[in-house]
């Protein structure tokens, strides 16, 4: 059998020929398992971004000296971000070198190590080193779920398997807000808070040891047999044999167009260099845009809205953590039929106009004593996430796991989760600053602007990945670098050439 882009394993031209042997969502729970022990590194990640909001209250209750520093206080919250940056830089080399399952058996020791620092810290400078370790492990599981999940994953449903991971990162930040209020009675309330994240690592190493690693990893590095045996219970019969050679033929012509892998072929290959400005970009959009701004600080802002009575604040929060994970439940199903360039452009314009609403409300409701934009702040709150969840939520971190060429897709994947997560330590640390400096309203307005320049974006370079294989992806690039006439070239041949 000849394999063109319109024959191979899950094209659209092949599934529209043998439509009966299609995969849908639930149609098979080992993948579905193996999806949501591997998002349990989202969980991770959303649970830590959510817990220290409310954990940090009674730190300083603990330790004067956090109490009286802002500084301390900064560096207790984002310490985890720069532990992250390191993780996720990292990350890409566990990957490529050591495999998507070693890569989170070793974050999952990491974040549990970190856990047990935390509880367990005599003073915030133990703490912080904890804090430190916990990123680590999250940067690492932020780089690593998303790629083996889309390797594991077939074509017609990667988008919303990848989406699932997203949900666990939300689903964390929602059970993150309950277990601040739950632990609000409890003696040695924070270190309640912060230890208990390391259960869900420990239940997450356990399941992973009897998950398989990822088949395209497995074909990679020569152990085929291993690679059929987890592809066999993907698909059915029908369509094994197929995805078999269409592996091995690609993987081969992958293997032989590089031996060496450095992470300079990404800014020198020109190919490579494109999808990557793109999986970043859309990365640094999506905290830019302000998603991690609304989760750190809800609370804080619905106080400034006017709610000045903490249990309101706390419970209006949960109620916005509730409906990011709603929202992301809603783009799973979105990502794979509306596609992915669409639901990003519908999501930031929906974005823009809630940024507006939440600026105007906060200009206005400074010189009125009416409580009426305050509500209208917290509606805008509400929008933003509706519009935001389904959208920026999956779709950085889905065409991440998709647009890189195999031999560099850990890699990539690694530095793109490395800018999300200083463009999230810039957003987290400068927001209450900018907004001392110039007010919430146009703080927000500023927000807004980055949601025009991100649309604009997406309308450029972002093109349509719904359905399509690694391979017909990657030839996007080849007749964006080289002209159609040269697309069908070899991806990395003349590499050289910028």
């Amino acid at each position: 059998m000849t394999l063109t882009l319109e024959s191979m394993p899950g094209s659209s031209g092949y599934l529209d020929t043998y439509p009966e042997r299609k995969i849908s969502y639930f149609k098979n729970p080992y993948v579905l398992g193996l999806t949501f022990v591997a998002g349990i590194g989202g969980l991770l990640f959303g649970y830590d971004t959510g817990v220290i909001s409310g954990a940090l209250l009674y730190i300083k209750d603990d330790f004067e000296v956090v109490r009286e520093s802002y500084f301390l206080q900064e560096t207790i919250v984002s310490m985890a971000l720069v532990g992250a940056i390191i993780g996720a830089t990292m990350g890409g080399w566990l990957n490529d070198s050591y495999g998507r399952k070693k890569a989170t058996l070793i974050s999952d020791i990491i974040f549990a190590v970190g856990s047990v620092v935390m509880a367990a810290a005599p003073n915030p400078y133990v703490l912080i080193l904890g804090r430190l370790l916990v990123g680590l492990g999250v940067g690492v599981a932020s780089v690593t779920a998303p790629v083996y999940i889309a390797e594991a994953s077939p074509s017609e449903i990667r988008g919303g398997l990848v989406s699932t991971n997203v949900l666990m990162i939300t689903g964390g930040q929602f059970i993150s807000y309950l277990v601040n209020l739950a632990f609000t009675e409890v003696p040695g309330t924070w270190r309640w808070m912060l230890g208990v994240s390391g259960v869900p690592a420990i239940i997450q190493f356990i399941l992973m040891l009897y998950l398989p690693e990822s088949p395209r990893w497995l074909f990679m590095k020569d152990h085929k047999s291993k690679a059929i045996s987890v592809l066999s219970k993907i698909y059915d019969f029908s369509r094994l044999e197929d995805e078999i050679d269409y592996l091995t033929t690609q993987i081969e012509e992958e293997r032989q167009k590089r031996a060496n892998i450095r992470y300079m072929d990404v800014f020198r290959i020109k190919e490579i260099r494109l999808a990557f400005i793109v999986g970043a970009g859309l990365q640094a959009f999506q905290q830019f845009t302000g998603i991690n701004t609304v989760m750190y600080y809800s609370p804080t802002i619905v106080e400034m809205a006017g709610f000045e009575n903490n249990q309101i604040a706390l419970l209006l929060s949960l109620i916005i953590a509730a409906m990011n994970a709603a929202g992301t439940i809603l783009g799973i199903y979105l990502i794979d039929h509306f596609g992915r360039r669409k639901l990003a452009l519908t999501s930031l314009a929906g974005v823009f106009a809630s940024l507006i609403m939440l600026s105007l409300s906060f200009i206005f409701e400074s010189s009125s004593s009416s409580g009426i934009y305050g509500w209208l702040a917290i509606l805008g709150l509400a929008l933003y996430i509706a519009f935001f969840s389904p959208g920026m939520g999956p779709v950085p971190w889905t065409v991440n796991s998709e647009i890189y060429p195999e031999s560099y897709r850990g890699m990539c994947g690694g530095m793109s989760a490395t800018v999300n997560w200083i463009s999230n330590l810039i957003v987290a640390q400068s927001f209450l600053s900018v907004t001392e400096a110039v007010g919430t309203g146009p703080t927000f307005l500023i927000l807004a602007c980055v949601a025009v320049l991100a649309f604009v974006f997406v309308i450029v370079l972002l093109p349509e990945t719904q359905g399509l294989t690694f391979e017909e992806v990657e030839n996007i690039w080849k007749v964006r670098a080289r002209g159609r006439e040269k697309g069908t070239e070899s991806l990395l041949e003349a590499g050289d050439e910028s």
